[in-house]
């Protein structure tokens, strides 16, 4: 399989498939939602199951009533954790491969997700958050976790977080991903827990925990990112330069990253959440239209595989 290195190759992995994931949505009557939904349709990415109260239809421009791969789920009298749930419960029932926020906050969305006898973390996955990153200074795509679950992995869910990460890319055609350890300098120091975790994390990688992979780190971003940097500074490593997979240690350090890049570096950028039963889609709402229409495309890649 060719490597996708950008976000109109993953679309165009999408569209190349014979089958579409079905992609039900929470309450799909804002704005963005829309938008998101006539793009996907228009680019052959997926139909949708629409979950909605008694007023969804009218709010739903025609184009979209009248796709043929558009159905609708009216929940009459609905409330935003009933909608939620009713959409969890799609997925399981198999009319769905995949999860989408529309109109619903965030807390009702993830308490669906997250119920322990009707929700889709499986018992022993772990919720956590990958980001896909399209640069313009960057030679491919790039890939970063954990930037708005896991405020500090613990080392159990930082490899949960990495072998979730790993399956991703290859998915995408990456056969042996180079991951980053990210911190803010190379040296070990036990102050900082997650640079031993790293040392650990790098040892289970050369044993082979993680399947084909080259891991390096502790290192800061842009050496994992800019060869030159690692030449001055004498860190040689085969991720240098050229990582596909950011680990960063804790939420702030990836969520400060993502708003830099979005906001001073042009980015475009999708993300979903991972561990659960099926992809997740949880778009911001200040997600540009492209963002989500990537989010989608990444979404229905990794989709479980279709009968």
């Amino acid at each position: 399989m060719k490597k996708v290195s950008t976000f109109e190759e993953l679309m165009q992995l999408v569209a190349a498939r014979p089958s579409l994931a079905t992609i039900a949505v929470v309450n799909p009557v804002d704005e963005g939602s829309i938008h998101a939904i006539e793009l996907a349709l228009s680019n052959r990415l997926a139909r949708f199951l629409l979950v909605g109260d008694e007023n969804m239809e009218a709010k739903l421009p025609a184009a979209i009533l009248s796709n043929p791969d558009v159905t609708l789920e009216v929940v009459s009298g609905a409330d935003a954790d009933t909608l939620a749930r009713a959409a969890v419960a799609a997925v399981r029932e198999s009319r769905a491969l995949v999860l989408m926020k529309g109109l619903v906050n965030t807390d009702n969305y993830l308490r669906a997700i997250l119920n322990k006898q009707e929700g889709l973390l499986p018992q022993g996955n772990v919720l956590t958050h990958l980001s896909v990153a399209q640069l313009p200074g960057y030679h491919k795509l790039l890939f970063f976790s954990d930037v708005a679950v896991i405020p500090y992995p613990t080392i159990e869910q930082r490899r949960a977080i990495i072998n979730y990460d790993l399956a991703t890319c290859r998915v995408l055609g990456i056969t042996e991903p180079k991951v980053a350890l990210i911190h803010f300098t190379e040296k070990v120091n036990p102050k900082f827990h997650n640079s031993t975790d790293y040392v650990t994390l790098q040892e289970e990688a050369t044993a082979g925990a993680f399947g084909p992979v080259k891991m390096g780190g502790p290192m800061d971003v842009k050496t994992a990112c800019d060869l030159h940097s690692a030449q001055v500074k004498g860190i040689k490593s085969d991720v240098c330069g050229d990582a596909d997979l950011l680990i960063f240690p804790n939420i702030e350090s990836g969520n400060t990253f993502y708003k830099a890049i979005t906001l001073f570096g042009g980015a475009h950028i999708a993300g979903i959440l991972q561990g659960a039963a099926c992809p997740v889609i949880l778009p911001s709402r200040s997600d540009s239209p492209e963002s989500k229409l990537a989010s989608i495309a990444l979404a229905c890649a990794c989709a479980p595989a279709l009968g």
